[in-house]
C-alpha cells in the first residue's frame, strides 16, 4: 500500500505538510490520538524505495516528529503504512548512523514525555551503539559533553558495543545510573496484577488491553502477563484455552487476532490438549478460524494431521 494511502491527515495548527502527505499515524491530534509492536531494531526487510526516498528528504525536525507519533501506535492500530514506516526506523541506525544519531538528538531536545524517550534507548540507540560505536565514538564524546541527556541515553545502549574497550569508553561517559532509574520506575507504573486470581473472562480483558497497548506503555504488568502465559502453557493449557475462548467472544480486531493465533494459541496446542481443541472446534466457528493462523509445520505427524482435517486448508 502507498505511504500517502495509509495516512490520514490532521487538523493540528503548524503541523509540517510533508506529514499530511506521510500520515496513517494521525486521527484527531498528531501525538495524542496516534496509536506496534516493536522489537529490538534490526537489519532486515526493507519499505519501498519511494518511500524511502521522502523520508531521506524529510529535515531531521519532521523526521523526528515521525518517529515520536510512531510511539503512539499499538497492535490494534498498525497499518500497512505504519508498518512500513517502522521499517525505515528500524534500518535508519545501521544504514544512515550519522543521521540516526541527528534523529535521536532531535527527540530528546524536543520530546517531554518520559514513555516516548525511553523509546530511543529500548528500540534504537542499541542498534546504533552495537552497528556503528566505532565510527560515531568521537562525535558522541562531544556530544555527550553537553548534553545531560545523551549521556542519560548512552546509558541504555553502551553496552551494545561490540567490543569491551568500547563499552569501557561508553560507560565514562553514559549516565548509567540515571537510565535504569527512570527505567525501572516506567516498568513500576502500574499496580501489580494477581494473574491466577483472575477468572477466564478478566483474564480476557487483561490480555487484551495489554497486548494493544503501544510499547512506550507497556510495564512489569505486560512482562509479567507473558510469563504467567509460559506457566499455563506448562502447567496449565485448559486455563489458557479458557482464556482464548473468552477472547474470542469480545475481540475482533484482525491484529489482536493474529498475535493470539500465533502466540498463546499456538504455543499451547500439542498432543497433551489437541482433543480438546478439536472439541472446540467442532463448536465454535470463532475458534476454528483462529486455528487457521497457528503455524504448526514443526510438529509431529500426527499433530499435523489431526490440525489439518480441523482447518481444511483454510490457513491465513
Amino acid at each position: 500500500m502507498p505511504l500517502e494511502a495509509a495516512i490520514e491527515p490532521s487538523a493540528r495548527p503548524g503541523r509540517p505538510i510533508i506529514l499530511e502527505q506521510l500520515g496513517a499515524i494521525t486521527v484527531n491530534d498528531f501525538i495524542e490520538d496516534a496509536k506496534t509492536w516493536a522489537t529490538m531494531p534490526v537489519a532486515g526487510a526493507q519499505m519501498p524505495n519511494e518511500q524511502r526516498k521522502i523520508f531521506d528528504a524529510m529535515s531531521i525536525g519532521d523526521l523526528a516528529e515521525v518517529w515520536r507519533a510512531l510511539q503512539h501506535v499499538g497492535l490494534r492500530d498498525q497499518t500497512d503504512g505504519t508498518w512500513e514506516t517502522t521499517l525505515y526506523f528500524d534500518a535508519l541506525p545501521h544504514d544512515q548512523p550519522d543521521r540516526a544519531l541527528d534523529l535521536a538528538l532531535a527527540v530528546l531536545r524536543t520530546e517531554q514525555d518520559m514513555p516516548v524517550v525511553v523509546q530511543l534507548g529500548d528500540k534504537f540507540m542499541g542498534s546504533l551503539i552495537h552497528a556503528h560505536a566505532e565510527t560515531l565514538i568521537e562525535r558522541l564524546e562531544r556530544e555527550a559533553a553537553g548534553n545531560p541527556k545523551l549521556r542519560w541515553l548512552l546509558g541504555s545502549a553502551y553496552w551494545w558495543a561490540s567490543s569491551e574497550p568500547m563499552k569501557a569508553r561508553l560507560a565514562t561517559i553514559a549516565d548509567i545510573e540515571g537510565w535504569r532509574a527512570d527505567r525501572d520506575a516506567l516498568k513500576a507504573r502500574s499496580a501489580p496484577v494477581d494473574f491466577p486470581d483472575l477468572t477466564p473472562v478478566e483474564l480476557a480483558k487483561v490480555w487484551i488491553e495489554q497486548s494493544g497497548k503501544p510499547e512506550k506503555d507497556q510495564d512489569n504488568v505486560c512482562f509479567e502477563l507473558r510469563d504467567y502465559e509460559r506457566e499455563l502453557i506448562d502447567n496449565e493449557p485448559d486455563r489458557m484455552l479458557d482464556m482464548i475462548l473468552e477472547i474470542l467472544k469480545i475481540e475482533t480486531n484482525p491484529r489482536l487476532l493474529g498475535f493470539l493465533a500465533a502466540g498463546p494459541l499456538e504455543d499451547m496446542i500439542s498432543m497433551t490438549t489437541i482433543d480438546r481443541v478439536e472439541r472446540e472446534a467442532a463448536a465454535n466457528e470463532s475458534f476454528r478460524r483462529l486455528l487457521g493462523g497457528v503455524w504448526y509445520y514443526r510438529a509431529s505427524d500426527e499433530l499435523k494431521a489431526r490440525l489439518d482435517a480441523i482447518i481444511q486448508g483454510a490457513h491465513w
